[in-house]
């Protein structure tokens, strides 16, 4: 069985998720976003206090606002680093990513590895699987745990909403399409948990989110 904890960080309210297995305490933190000394102390404070194993950082996908923490965990516990690879150039470019919204950022660590569909990750007996939902940027994933039916749904997916396709590698017909084909395909009792905003369900997304009527 998993925990999972949700922080919000950073000016843009985004979700840096840490789960584990009960069992074992190995754990993956997806989406870093702690951007300032007091985020950074309340994930070393939870790590601590609960005694967890960081085995892997993750990226769902490499916008400023999921990456702020990348280096601070990776510099503290030196965690197994993955990203999508089509997501490099925005991880190879965060420094101008902040720019625009005039902010400093430090040089990113550089990934360990990539995510595939294919890639088995675990954290104790706990199987992790990645469902690749381009459409948001160019790579993105989402991270699905299947035997707690939890899944992590990034910027593709959130509570009422769907992703934003305005942005650099952004696409629509790509998004709706990563939606239908993977998120839709997942059992209706799926937890959605967001990279924004609260958590779901598949099945009130699919009855409810405006956007989404039209794919049913």
């Amino acid at each position: 069985m998993v925990k999972l904890k949700i922080f919000t960080f950073n000016p843009f309210a985004e979700n840096t998720y840490i789960v584990w297995d009960d069992t074992s305490n190995e754990a993956v933190i997806v989406d870093p976003g702690c951007s300032y000394e007091e985020e950074n102390h309340q994930v070393k404070n939870f790590i601590s206090t609960n005694n967890i194993s960081l085995k892997y950082l993750i990226n769902t996908h490499c916008h400023l606002d999921h990456i702020f923490g990348c280096r601070f965990i990776k510099n503290r516990y030196n965690p197994i680093y993955y990203i999508p690879e089509l997501d490099l150039p925005l991880l190879q470019n965060a420094a101008k990513q902040a720019e625009i919204f005039g902010i400093n950022f430090d040089k990113t660590p550089e990934p360990d590895n990539f995510i595939t569909e294919q890639i088995p990750l675990s954290i104790g007996l706990t199987k992790i699987s990645f469902l690749f939902t381009p459409g948001h940027t160019p790579g993105e994933y989402c991270i699905y745990f299947p035997s707690e039916e939890i899944c992590l749904t990034g910027d593709v997916l959130f509570k009422g909403n769907i992703g934003r396709t305005d942005l650099w590698g952004g696409d629509y017909k790509i998004l709706i399409k990563s939606i239908k084909q993977k998120i839709f395909t997942l059992p209706d009792d799926t937890k959605i948990y967001p990279g924004h905003g609260d958590k779901s369900s598949l099945f009130i997304e699919k009855k409810e989110n405006p956007y989404l009527q039209h794919i049913n």
